[in-house]
């Protein structure tokens, strides 16, 4: 991370959960972190706290609701004018209504595509135009995904709010690509993480509290920090790898059937991220796995699996 003391981080959605993780991750290595949310008064808080902490960058908030264009731009006018411009773009906003496809309301469907979908592509478009405009060509782009956009939850409040997220996917395979067509060094990351213990749940559910509890209390979920350390982990890779893809989950034990299971474990056998052998029992004491997909800048995509105790993948 020594690469990037000093330069300029935006963490969109920085009030609270994995964007006030990702932000104070990032002062603490030393750079300038403009972290935004609609309301920003827990951002101030936690500018405080890193600073009280004696760590070594800043966090400047700043207000701004990512569903209005105009705030967008008007940020990264600012940021230019005060920062010189976007070296990181961390695209964490995101939400989730409970507006079924059948009987959902168009303006929760909407509200989604704004914050997820839009919202996402601005912020990449103008931290990709800031970095051209200052021959930035070692910036990155990292989008904050979720598991939601691999595979489809069999809950019908879940469906619009996945089909946003595999948009997500979509969106930063396509930026790879055009950035590869550009013949520039500038990098682009989705991160996946699986159900994490944050506001998110209670904010979706938020007619119905003890709903959202139970999604937390049914098995030991990611923290925000884990999160965190995948977007450090990310950006200290090597000037010449390229991390495209990270997919976090926790694992947990199922005496029933005596092996570590995970909810989503039919995607990744299917996608030969992760060998059987991850399923023994000895391996559920695990904190949890990232998967990665690792690729040479400008080169061919190659597979690679982190986390204690590494293995090899399946062929």
């Amino acid at each position: 991370m020594e690469r990037w003391k000093g330069r300029v981080a935006l963490v969109t959605g920085a009030s609270v959960g994995i964007g006030a993780a990702v932000a104070r991750a990032l002062v603490q290595q030393g750079m300038r972190v403009v972290g935004c949310a609609r309301n920003v008064d827990k951002i101030e808080k936690l500018s405080a706290e890193c600073q009280s902490a004696g760590y070594s960058g800043t966090l400047i908030p700043y207000k701004c609701d990512l569903s209005n264009e105009e705030e967008i731009l008007s940020m990264f006018s600012a940021i230019k004018t005060l920062h010189k411009g976007v070296d990181v773009c961390i695209n964490n906003a995101g939400l989730a209504h409970n507006e079924p496809l059948l009987s959902g309301k168009t303006d929760g469907w909407r509200n989604m595509i704004d914050v997820n979908v839009l919202a996402l592509s601005i912020c990449t478009r103008e931290a990709y135009k800031s970095m051209k405009e200052r021959n930035v060509d070692d910036g990155h782009i990292i989008n904050i995904n979720s598991m939601g956009g691999h595979r489809v939850v069999p809950s019908a409040d879940e469906h619009f709010y996945c089909a946003t997220k595999y948009a997500v996917t979509a969106l930063t395979e396509g930026i790879r690509q055009e950035l590869r067509e550009a013949n520039t060094h500038i990098r682009a990351t989705c991160i996946s993480p699986g159900i994490v213990e944050t506001e998110f749940a209670f904010r979706h559910h938020n007619s119905d509290p003890e709903k959202a509890a139970a999604v937390y209390e049914s098995m030991k979920c990611l923290k925000a920090e884990d999160i965190a350390s995948a977007v450090t982990f990310v950006l200290s890779a090597p000037a010449h790898v390229q991390v495209s893809r990270s997919v976090s989950f926790s694992l947990t034990f199922s005496p029933s059937k005596g092996s570590a299971l995970c909810g989503d474990w039919f995607l990744y056998r299917s996608l030969s991220f992760v060998s059987p052998d991850w399923r023994c029992a000895d391996e559920a004491s695990r904190a949890g796995l990232i998967a990665v997909e690792l690729e040479a800048v400008g080169g061919a995509d190659q597979t690679a699996a982190m986390g204690r105790g590494q293995r090899g993948l399946e062929p």
